[in-house]
């Protein structure tokens, strides 16, 4: 059943890692990218369309520059992304113009999803171009997106997401270097894959472990992150092995290969969406036991008394995350108010706030409407 899914998906996002593109000696593999492009256009044949969000851009880079491994500073990197860019869409232009289809870079960062007009511009674009039969390869533009780069977040599995979220994607593919989720790690003999999973609850969070390959900047925790968001917009998600024989094609015939993460059925609108998962937290505030039940139980708003801890610096609007006092997420939503106002009205009651800030202001931290529960 959760396979019929992937078979009848008509619009899907291929989400490719470094580790597959990045060769053994250095540069692309440009045996795996002509498997790729073959793949996609076997797909494309079959009244399929794709959209190519891609990684790469920093192993090409640090290739082109001569460098022996990749850059650890940030300078570093973003020069490497920066020249790796080229190099990546000159051998995707080569590839794909042997079945014919035109491609089209596109750089996104963060910035450019979280807000809603250039959420919906960027839309538009993959559209049109969606439209004129053209093949879309996204990228984060690590040459500078400063902050992801800088919190270590710049893989694009959530980007995958945020595409599949842009043009109503019926499925995302996620190809990687593993070959599923297992129940433990790997390596260990006794280690069986997991099929299915049909929530990312905290004991399915827990068999996740860094990334194993050292040249991209994700993780198991990363694809699992994914597959919650997809859950949320209500699209299947496939992790693959990247290099298992004709993976695409098999996947959308209905073959089991892979973990399949399926959603749980119902689907937020897409404003919900966009405050949960269209634009990444600014800041963190932790919540009492309290709170908590307000939110998951009489969902509620968030109220400044059952605030114990802020964290980060984030401006009125922005987006924050909301953590239990045991460390886990259980929502996200836009602040009525500066991380600065923020500590100074933690844990005080409302009618206490224009007081201390001195000045008419919202009773709640953040307000229902602009709340979404992610735990």
């Amino acid at each position: 059943m959760p396979r019929k899914a992937l078979q009848s998906a008509k619009t899907l996002v291929v989400k490719v890692g470094s580790s597959l593109l990045a060769s053994l000696s250095g540069g692309l593999d440009t045996v795996f990218v002509a498997k790729l492009a073959g793949q996609i256009a076997s797909l494309r044949d079959h009244n399929r369309t794709v959209i190519l969000v891609s990684s790469g851009a920093v192993a090409a880079g640090t290739s082109e520059l001569g460098l022996p491994r990749r850059p650890c500073d940030l300078p570093g990197i973003q020069a490497a992304a920066a020249v790796g860019q080229v190099a990546l869409m000159q051998i995707y232009r080569q590839l794909f113009n042997y079945y014919h289809i035109n491609v089209a870079q596109i750089l996104l960062t963060r910035d450019n999803l979280r807000d809603r007009r250039r959420f919906l511009h960027a839309r538009n674009a993959l559209l049109a171009l969606l439209k004129a039969e053209v093949l879309p390869v996204i990228n984060e533009n690590d040459a500078v997106a400063v902050e992801e780069l800088r919190l270590k977040m710049g893989d694009n599995d959530s980007l995958a997401v945020s595409t599949a979220q842009l043009v109503d994607a019926d499925a995302i593919i996620m190809m990687t270097d593993v070959l599923g989720l297992f129940d433990r790690h790997p390596s260990d003999p006794d280690a069986a894959l997991i099929p299915e999973v049909r929530e990312v609850t905290g004991d399915i969070m827990r068999m996740a472990g860094p990334s194993a390959s050292g040249v991209g900047s994700g993780g198991m925790t990363s694809k699992l992150n994914a597959a919650r968001a997809a859950g949320a917009a209500n699209i299947p998600l496939l992790l693959v092995h990247g290099k298992m024989e004709d993976v695409l094609v098999r996947a959308v015939r209905g073959v089991e290969v892979g973990t399949v993460f399926m959603p749980p059925g119902k689907r937020e609108s897409s404003y919900r969406q966009w405050v949960a998962y269209g634009r990444g937290p600014d800041g963190v505030v932790v919540v009492d036991d309290g709170a908590k039940a307000a939110l998951t139980t009489m969902k509620k708003s968030l109220l400044p008394i059952g605030i114990r801890e802020v964290r980060g610096d984030f401006q009125e609007g922005d987006t924050i995350a909301i953590f239990d006092l045991e460390g886990g997420e259980i929502a996200r939503g836009l602040s009525n108010f500066t991380a600065s106002d923020m500590r100074k009205i933690a844990g005080k009651r409302s009618n206490e706030l224009s007081v201390l800030l001195d000045r008419h202001c919202d009773e709640t931290a953040v307000h229902r409407d602009n709340l979404v529960m992610v735990g």
